[in-house]
């Protein structure tokens, strides 16, 4: 007997490294990133329906529930991919944040392709499933493979899973300003900066075009400033000491076209330092910022002291999971 509804959970990620390498052909971007799944999560409910329609019922009023949601146009690729004449009704209740870098409303797609594969016993490969996924966002793969750390490449939807990292626990306090940030805007201002500033390109691998598929080369630009680093140097530190690696790991590319648009981000880096925590770094394209600390204890006091302190923010205490 097939079970009369099936309930997921859908968790968020942060970026603990996000490098830039190249704009594509395609208009996005090749890139370098670590994922870290994080406890922050969202909760949806599947059930079928006798008709053929899809219906989302959300507690989130800036949430659409009509086809652009991703929730909805999941459910109609796996309908096409498998020739499917049945309808669905969507409960999803939101605790992620909207807009803020955390990878929300990919996780929820996430979510609903490998619901239904199980709920309508499709038998789909993650892999396949992470491909349907890659149509419809960069970061959806990464919550497919249902794994706790992984490096991403090209747009970020070339997962390679590190079960080397399963046992690391690693704590957070992570604060959304209720700031609504345009990731489209934020990658144009990348390359707006990129075009006119120098200095700004120094900080940054030179942008050198490549084919998808190929091997990454990345041509460093005269001058270069920022210190060498890349997402292996990061996970074998994570490998070898754990919460205790060096802060210069954790970069973000996209920090200074964000903070030029929005600068409440670097208010809240300044909140984060200013009560003594050094690993700070902005999440994907913002405008979420997170801070690692040394233990649950630290995380919870520390979340409970910046609640207080800054009354407009979200603030969260969460881990990796």
């Amino acid at each position: 007997m097939k079970p009369s509804l099936l309930s997921v959970k859908s968790f968020a990620k942060v970026n603990l490294y996000l490098q830039i390498l190249n704009k594509r052909q395609d208009k996005f971007h090749n890139l370098s990133t670590l994922f870290c799944r994080i406890d922050l999560a969202d909760a949806i409910t599947l059930r079928n329906r006798a008709d053929n329609l899809i219906k989302i019922k959300c507690n989130h009023k800036f949430v659409p529930i009509d086809a652009t949601n991703l929730c909805w146009r999941a459910v109609e690729l796996l309908k096409e991919e498998k020739k499917i004449n049945l309808g669905l009704d969507i409960e999803l209740k939101k605790n992620i944040p909207v807009g803020a870098g955390l990878g929300g409303g990919s996780s929820n797609a996430a979510a609903v392709l490998w619901g239904l594969n199980k709920y309508w016993k499709l038998n789909l490969s993650l892999k396949r499933l992470a491909t349907l996924g890659a149509k419809l966002g960069s970061d959806v793969a990464f919550f497919i493979y249902n794994t706790k750390f992984a490096i991403g490449s090209q747009r970020g939807d070339k997962i390679a899973p590190l079960p080397s990292l399963r046992k690391l626990k690693l704590w957070f306090v992570l604060i959304y300003p209720n700031l609504k940030v345009s990731t489209p805007l934020v990658y144009e201002k990348f390359d707006a900066c990129l075009l006119a500033d120098r200095h700004f390109s120094r900080l940054t691998p030179h942008l050198v075009q490549i084919q998808d598929g190929k091997k990454l080369e990345i041509k460093q630009g005269a001058g270069l400033t920022r210190k060498k680093c890349n997402v292996k140097m990061l996970t074998s530190e994570l490998l070898e000491k754990g919460s205790r690696f060096e802060r210069k790991y954790l970069i973000n590319d996209l920090e200074i076209a964000t903070t030029s648009l929005y600068p409440v981000i670097n208010q809240v880096k300044k909140a984060f330092s200013d009560i003594g925590l050094e690993k700070i770094m902005m999440s994907g394209s913002g405008a979420a910022v997170f801070a690692l600390c040394n233990n649950r204890k630290q995380a919870q006091d520390l979340g409970k002291k910046l609640s207080k302190a800054h009354k407009s923010w979200q603030v969260f205490a969460t881990s990796a999971i």
